[in-house]
């Protein structure tokens, strides 16, 4: 055996390691794919984001009674065929008044606990599944509402398109087809394409992993 045919058995990868750099492979194709999917939703999605004062029984009744009246509110916010930029340009222009109506809603309920409202931008979400449709982790632009110290459980939904708004009669389809959705994005998060649940968990899980990266 020469010196060279030695080494060959040193230089070649084993098949676990192939198999992994494979799976590493695959798995950074599909996070870009999965990612990308969620970055053209996001861009199309306002979120709500409702936080209690702390995690007690009563805040957290508080919050539902809070949450409430802010969807009341922001019924009204949107006139049809509006678009995402001038649905952002109408919730800041009325933060002050949904900051209000929540705090009404404290001080009806005996409390005194402070209520703000900001839009956001880049706030992080999990994968959350609602009764007709679902939404991928990741970072969106949200309408947060927060209670006295916001150190409780919170509430999420989504306000633009408006398919968590009270008022809404239309079906998620429609609500999410006149909020700028394509086809594809309308059967993405109301499950018409099978195992959506499973793609999201799958991006979500791609955040933890790049996130584990970054710490090593």
């Amino acid at each position: 055996m020469t010196h060279t045919d030695r080494n060959r058995p040193q230089n070649r990868l084993k098949r676990w390691e192939l198999a992994l750099l494979l799976g590493v492979a695959l798995a950074a194709l599909l996070g870009v794919w999965l990612g990308g999917q969620q970055t053209a939703l996001a861009d199309k999605v306002i979120r709500l984001h409702v936080i209690a004062n702390s995690d007690s029984e009563a805040d957290q009744a508080l919050k539902l009674l809070v949450r409430d009246r802010i969807l009341a509110e922001a019924g009204d916010l949107f006139a049809q065929g509006l678009s995402r930029e001038e649905a952002e340009a109408a919730i800041i222009a009325r933060l002050p008044e949904l900051a209000a109506a929540g705090a009404d809603v404290v001080g009806e309920e005996g409390y005194a606990y402070g209520v703000t409202a900001s839009l956001e931008q880049e706030v992080w979400f999990p994968t959350k599944t609602y009764t007709d449709f679902a939404l991928p982790a990741g970072d969106y632009t949200a309408l947060r509402v927060v209670i006295g110290d916001g150190a409780g459980q919170n509430w999420w939904c989504v306000v633009f398109p408006p398919l968590c708004l009270g008022s809404v009669t239309e079906t998620v389809a429609e609500t999410a087809a006149a909020g700028g959705f394509d086809e594809d994005e309308i059967s993405l998060i109301t499950g018409e394409n099978e195992g959506y649940v499973v793609k999201f968990k799958a991006m979500e899980l791609w955040d933890q992993f790049q996130d584990w990266l970054k710490q090593l």
